[in-house]
């Protein structure tokens, strides 16, 4: 039991001395639950390193336990084999750090161990911390994620539904666009509705300004809602904000032509970031692998006005993810003549390219096929674990019962054949799953 006044942490690090072995297994079992999620981290001595920086290996071995949907601590008591007030005070503890996500529900507190994108690994570098070395931090992160590419490819390309998509920016939406522009896929439509708003830092350019390596984009402009924004400005890792603000800091983020890449859902977003091309994770992955679709688009395309275009290349150097590019006009009268030209297969439709066009030759249309939206964090979770092969643990959900992991390895290699696949892919099947995995959990997810 703690003491009194004691903090749980203090608590976890005085315990008794672990070897080298324990060590390492405490972080590669936690590894092991964030692989149990469709968005993990693949196993790394890098990841290892990050991991140790954000807890301690109790704490590591504690978390590694802890279910995949909602928890009470009371169900993590039961787990841990600890008395509940203890269990309550190392959750509080770990969620004021930021490592877990907190939310009251009808007067009791339900946890959730958030993924590390977009979750724990942003949120560490949210505001500026005096209990982590964030430089070190930094460092590792681009090394992990940029430089060794397995997360980055993980994330954004392990199946057809993605963590995040893109916001068009409205005020380049043409003035007739209001009766095909759907509420959900407005930025500003989430900011309104969203029941709380929180505003930190992007961790991409803090994490490339400890690099010596960001650009000037407004530096706090990372906004989160709902679950999310309640549980990170109630601990002090965001500023708590009202609509009116959000929305000017939306202006100012279209000013600087920056991308809105948030929660891809349609109900309860939880973030959406303002990004540059240069300093963005996701906007650097959907130029490296734009082929695979990382990144979910607007349901918009940028046309191009041949006559109007004078090739001036303000369009392309505006486009985060390299879209755009200059080619020849073919004009008889002007052969040295550039016009702009779009790949449609990596454009985002932002709307960033309209805004930098001072000779109007580009405009917003409809893309030809709409973009298909998940509802819900549920509907997205449950797509993207039938997707990337990790359903039989949302289902198995219990990380302590040894029946369940056995049942989730047996369940896991039965989806993998073939046919099981082809019918696991269908949206009936995947209806079904999502009914019948979420039913007992609750369906506000941080």
């Amino acid at each position: 039991m703690l003491e009194s006044g004691q903090n749980p942490s203090t608590k976890i690090a005085k315990g008794a001395p672990m070897a080298h072995r324990t060590v390492k297994n405490s972080y590669s079992l936690l590894t092991d639950r964030l692989n149990k999620a469709p968005q993990g981290a693949p196993p790394s001595a890098l990841l290892n390193r990050i991991l140790a920086m954000l807890m301690n290996e109790k704490e590591a071995g504690l978390v590694a336990q802890l279910p995949i949907k909602p928890f009470t601590a009371r169900k993590a008591a039961r787990i841990w084999k600890m008395p509940e007030a203890e269990a309550r005070l190392v959750l509080e503890e770990l969620a004021g750090r930021a490592l877990l996500v907190d939310v009251e529900k009808r007067g009791e507190s339900w946890y959730v161990l958030p993924p590390p994108m977009a979750g724990f690994f942003e949120f560490s570098l949210m505001r500026t911390r005096g209990d982590l070395d964030q430089k070190a931090l930094s460092e590792l992160f681009y090394q992990y994620i940029t430089v060794e590419e397995d997360f980055v490819k993980a994330l954004f390309v392990g199946g057809e539904t993605q963590l995040g998509r893109t916001f068009v920016q409205e005020p380049m939406l043409p003035e007739d666009s209001a009766a095909y522009v759907l509420d959900y896929e407005r930025a500003t439509e989430v900011i309104e509705t969203a029941r709380h708003i929180g505003v930190g830092m992007c961790y991409c350019r803090h994490k490339k300004q400890h690099l010596g390596q960001a650009c000037d984009a407004p530096m706090d402009i990372c906004m989160t809602f709902n679950s999310s924004a309640e549980s990170l400005t109630r601990h002090g890792h965001a500023r708590a904000i009202e609509a009116a603000e959000c929305k000017d800091l939306l202006a100012q983020a279209w000013e600087h032509g920056l991308v809105q890449f948030g929660e891809n859902v349609r109900q309860r977003v939880n973030f959406i970031c303002n990004c540059c091309g240069c300093c963005c994770e996701a906007m650097i992955a959907h130029r490296r692998f734009a082929h695979m679709a990382p990144v979910h688009t607007t349901n918009f395309l940028p046309a191009i006005e041949a006559d109007s275009c004078n090739g001036c290349g303000k369009c392309v150097s505006a486009c985060p993810v390299e879209a755009l590019s200059l080619v020849s006009a073919n004009d008889p009268g002007k052969p040295n003549r550039k016009a702009a030209k779009l790949d449609e297969h990596v454009c985002l439709g932002c709307g960033v390219c309209v805004r930098s066009c001072r000779q109007e030759a580009l405009e917003l249309e409809p893309r030809a096929a709409r973009v298909i939206t998940p509802v819900n964090n549920a509907h997205r979770y449950v797509k993207m674990a039938i997707e990337r092969g990790t359903l039989q643990h949302l289902i198995w959900d219990n990380q302590v019962l040894l029946s369940h992991r056995l049942l989730a390895a047996l369940f896991g290699s039965i989806f993998k054949l073939p046919p099981v696949k082809k019918a696991m892919a269908s949206e009936q099947m995947q209806s079904r799953f999502l009914e019948a995995v979420l039913r007992r959990s609750p369906q506000r997810r941080p």
